[in-house]
């Protein structure tokens, strides 16, 4: 034996006797799940006082006398469901437009004066609302107050401003038309909602944009911004009269108007229709599954809230742990309810490559499926609700926070006890309302399937997950308003 096969040898018998004696000392370390979460703190909702001007204005003011701040914020109950027919797009731009310049001010005089009193201003316009918001400091609150009334009430829609933000809407929009992501969801909004307005983006398509005038942004304005549509939330430092007559002076001579809102369709009852949209420089596929789900106001809001967060929600989510922890299919799962008005959406989302689609697409069916037929544990229950009831003072936490939890409570129609009770009505919820909720508003065999990618690359798949009858549409063939979201 040489050197060399010595000194091996030697090496050899060092590492296994070290190794040996490593396990003999190898401490026995417990073996225990992590800590349980610490019990919440007891969280009480401001002080407030809901009163009315005369002309009709709703006004709610919650005193929340922690930062030397108040949030200002309106909303008008109109938004893009409000739109005219064929001209998609006029909520979301009338509303870009509002602090764009007013009979007294021009832009740049709006932003100079929030700007110098080192205050924000901000307005858009969602589904069902148009919203206006101004966050000052205490000592500026009159003028934030007397700023979003003229904002509000004087806009102006000037053409050069018109055809400023008319770009800015048509170039995101061109960004967006070329993101599997964004197209997914528009198209699986459109199979949801068919003709309803809740089935075209806020924003409108180019198409629809291209045709709006400043007469339809004059007349949007004309027929639905008044005070007795409009609901003003004042949260922060601020006292219940000091409140009342800063609403007082700058929205007091706000004359009251009827106001007659458009008449709609219904959106369809939930059907299976699996569209293929081919975009062949795709090296992933979006997918998209879901179907029509129920308005904001439905009894049943909490307990669907907890079902869909415990399919695909944060604190419990079965889609990330199948396709994500047990299979490595995708990086992320979810699941979602969207509630408005008028209907809502319970819709399940991910992201995966081309070879996986086909079995990603059939596990998050058999999820949904699961979510009915097996029963949903008393953990994975306390789970969800865990992160609900932990995370809700973070939606109270800010004057402006509040301010849309108080406006979102109160243009639903809903109590304002909703936000005081909040966490006990979340850890009410049993096992057994998960599953009557999943058997009574889940259709598995009735969701609409969206997928956007290379369609050579995985249509193959679907025959064998079930989900041979599809439709496929090339990208630049893809028209919304057509019944069969081709372009002709």
């Amino acid at each position: 034996m040489n050197a060399r096969t010595i000194r091996l040898a030697s090496s050899v018998a060092f590492v296994a006797a070290m190794t040996a004696m490593g396990s003999a000392q190898m401490p026995n370390w417990p073996s225990e799940p992590p800590p349980r979460p610490l019990p919440s703190r007891p969280v009480s909702f401001p002080p407030y006082e809901i009163r009315s001007l005369a002309n009709g204005m709703q006004v709610i003011v919650v005193m929340h006398h922690e930062q030397p701040e108040v949030s200002v914020r309106l909303l008008v109950r109109a938004g893009s469901v409000y739109d005219p027919q064929g001209k998609n797009g006029v909520a979301t731009l009338a509303a870009a437009l509002l602090n764009q310049g007013t009979a007294t001010r021009s832009a740049g005089d709006i932003a100079d004066a929030i700007d110098s009193i080192g205050g924000a201003l901000d307005t858009g316009a969602g589904s069902d609302f148009t919203q206006a918001s101004a966050l000052v400091m205490k000592d500026s609150f009159d003028v934030g107050m007397e700023l979003l009334a003229d904002v509000v009430r004087r806009p102006v829609f000037s053409p050069e401003e018109i055809d400023r933000q008319r770009q800015q809407a048509l170039s995101s929009l061109q960004v967006s038309l070329e993101d599997p992501d964004f197209i997914a969801g528009a198209v699986l909004q459109r199979l949801i909602y068919g003709f309803h307005p809740y089935g075209f983006p806020d924003s409108g398509m180019p198409e629809t944009i291209a045709k709006i005038t400043r007469a339809d942004l004059q007349e949007f304005h004309r027929k639905y911004f008044a005070p007795n549509n409009s609901v003003l939330a004042v949260v922060g430092d601020v006292e219940v009269a000091e409140a009342m007559a800063a609403a007082q002076k700058a929205f007091g001579d706000w004359q009251k108007q009827t106001v007659q809102p458009p008449q709609l369709q219904q959106p369809p009852q939930p059907t299976r229709r699996i569209i293929l949209i081919d975009k062949p420089d795709s090296v992933q596929t979006a997918v998209r599954i879901g179907q029509l789900g129920v308005p904001r106001k439905t009894p049943d809001y909490m307990n669907l809230d907890q079902a869909i967060r415990i399919l695909g929600g944060e604190g419990s989510n079965r889609l990330y742990r199948v396709l994500r922890s047990e299979r490595s299919l995708t990086y992320s799962a979810s699941a979602d309810m969207n509630t408005m008005l008028l209907a809502g959406d319970f819709i399940a989302e991910t992201d995966t490559r081309s070879e996986a689609t086909g079995e990603v697409v059939r596990l998050i069916v058999d999820e949904f499926t699961r979510l009915q037929r097996e029963r949903t544990g008393d953990a994975e229950l306390a789970g969800a609700q865990a992160y609900m009831t932990g995370s809700f003072p973070l939606t109270i936490e800010t004057p402006g926070a509040i301010a849309r939890q108080v406006l979102n409570v109160v243009m639903y129609d809903l109590s304002l006890d909703e936000l005081r009770t909040y966490r006990q009505r979340a850890n009410a919820v049993t096992p057994d309302d998960i599953s009557r909720v999943a058997r009574t508003y889940l259709q598995p065999d009735r969701l609409s399937i969206v997928m956007v990618g290379n369609a050579a690359a995985f249509k193959d798949q679907l025959q064998r997950a079930g989900f041979g009858k599809y439709e496929l549409i090339p990208l630049e063939q893809l028209d919304l308003t057509a019944v069969d979201l081709k372009r002709r």
